[in-house]
C-alpha cells in the first residue's frame, strides 16, 4: 500500500495537470479496499473520494502539485471511511 507521498513521487516527472491527476487517481483505484470494514463493499470509497475532490476543485479548491492533489484525495478518502 503506497502513501500519498509515494504516489505523488511516481508521477512527479509529469507536469501537474489532467495526465498526472489521472495517474494519481489510478494508483488510488488500484489500492481500493472498499470491500473491507467499515465499507463492506456497499460502495467504492475511492471513486466517491475522487468525485468529491473533483467537485471541490470545480468550486475553487486549488491543488498546484501532484503532492497536494494526492494528499487532498487521501484526506477525502479518509473522511469517507472514518464517517462510516
Amino acid at each position: 500500500m503506497r502513501t500519498a507521498h509515494q504516489i505523488a513521487a511516481t508521477v512527479e516527472r509529469l507536469p501537474f495537470g489532467p495526465q498526472a491527476i489521472g495517474r494519481i487517481n489510478n494508483f488510488f483505484r488500484r489500492q481500493d479496499e472498499s470491500g473491507l470494514p467499515p465499507i463492506w463493499g456497499k460502495f467504492n470509497a475511492t471513486e466517491r473520494a475522487i468525485r468529491r475532490l473533483r467537485r471541490k476543485r470545480a468550486a475553487g479548491l486549488i491543488c498546484e502539485t501532484q503532492l497536494e492533489y494526492a494528499e487532498a484525495l487521501d484526506y477525502e478518502l479518509s473522511n469517507i471511511v472514518n464517517s462510516q
